[in-house]
């Protein structure tokens, strides 16, 4: 069991990844927030609590409020927000309520934002499902839902009193839910920590594998560097930036494809993809170092087949949230395990590197 401490202005809370989290949630939620509320309320979906609620209502003495949102982008919506407020209002929620986001990175972001905005603020704690959540998006304070403009263009920052990220609830992955959640593990390795990208190539049997030893290495790892990043810059000033590294085109293509071919992951891995064409383009990485990294992603691929023109992916990009005055900001590596954010990515240049992408994603097959 590791625990990790995220340290920021505005919010001091400690990751705790392990095993057999779950069946204690109560106990450890009491020690953070000193006691149980009244009125706890659980954010989560109908597949999830169908696997996991017998664990999960284990450490309880009374039952939470459970809400139910389903999967799928196309229900990270402000309508799908309203409905879950009204929900939590017709069940007397309150200032002094607690609300548990026990789910993958869609039920963590919108469950955040709940808590957010309910009162002005309520407190919650991240219980993440999947291996992208445990990673990445659990972590931070980040949370928001969509417009149909662009992802994530609504939100806020407001912090979890925890993340328990119990290494348990992978086994009823299914495989290619963990290999696109290991996208980001890879990009937090390509963008701080090239001794994680090592262990990732060295070890990709035992992570695919599921070996909890492995499994719980790569987590701990990207969660240590998510940490350290946001402590440095909670709020997206400067260094936190790097974290989006493959994600500009990425959320391009969830965009163009209307969230429903990739999972969030995939499209990241195909955005890194592009951004390392770029990166080489540019020099900021060797031919070599660039080869190394893009077969990385594949070996924990397969990444699923694109159809797009790069014209679309292009439009997209200007509505990317990362974009301020109309420049597009856009990660590049610098080496492997160092990043920079960059504004001055011509039109051409990310056309080329669009187009590279599309060319590869053409001739690799999904499975």
């Amino acid at each position: 069991m590791q625990t990790i401490r995220v340290d920021t202005p505005s919010a001091k809370y400690d990751v705790v990844t392990g095993t057999g989290l779950i069946a204690t949630l109560t106990r450890r939620i009491e020690r953070v927030h000193g006691r149980l509320p009244r009125r706890v309320f659980v954010l989560t979906s109908p597949e999830i609590w169908a696997l996991w609620s017998d664990t999960f209502l284990s450490s309880f003495k009374e039952s939470p409020i459970i809400l139910f949102l389903a999967p799928g982008e196309k229900h990270k919506t402000l309508p799908s927000v309203e409905r879950l407020l009204r929900q939590m209002v017709a069940a007397g929620a309150d200032r002094g309520s607690l609300l548990i986001a026990f789910g993958g990175g869609i039920i963590g972001d919108v469950g955040g934002f709940l808590a957010a905005i309910y009162m002005r603020g309520i407190p919650y704690v991240q219980v993440p499902t999947t291996f992208l959540a445990q990673v990445d998006s659990s972590v931070g304070g980040k949370t928001g839902v969509n417009l149909p403009e662009g992802k994530n263009l609504v939100g806020s920052f407001h912090h979890p009193l925890a993340v328990f990220a119990d290494i348990d609830v992978l086994g009823t992955l299914s495989d290619r839910e963990l290999r696109a959640g290991l996208m980001e593990s890879i990009k937090a390795g390509i963008i701080r920590d090239r001794s994680l990208v090592r262990f990732i190539e060295e070890h990709v049997d035992e992570v695919l594998g599921r070996d909890a030893k492995a499994l719980e290495k790569v987590i701990g790892t990207s969660i240590r560097i998510k940490a350290d990043v946001v402590s440095r810059d909670e709020r997206e000033n400067g260094l936190r930036m790097i974290l989006n590294f493959g994600h500009t085109l990425g959320h391009a293509i969830e965009q163009a494809t209307r969230y429903k071919l990739l999972l969030h992951g995939e499209a990241v891995g195909w955005g890194m993809v592009a951004a390392l064409a770029l990166a080489h383009r540019r020099g900021t990485i060797s031919s070599g170092q660039a080869d190394r990294l893009e077969q990385l992603i594949y070996l924990y691929g397969p990444l699923p087949p694109l159809k797009l023109r790069s014209a679309k992916l292009l439009a997209a990009t200007g509505s990317d949230k990362k974009n301020v005055g109309g420049v597009r900001r856009f990660v590049l590596p610098l080496g492997i395990g160092d990043a920079g954010v960059v504004e001055d990515v011509s039109p051409a240049e990310l056309e080329v590197a669009a187009s590279y992408m599309l060319s590869r994603a053409k001739e690799r097959p999904r499975s």
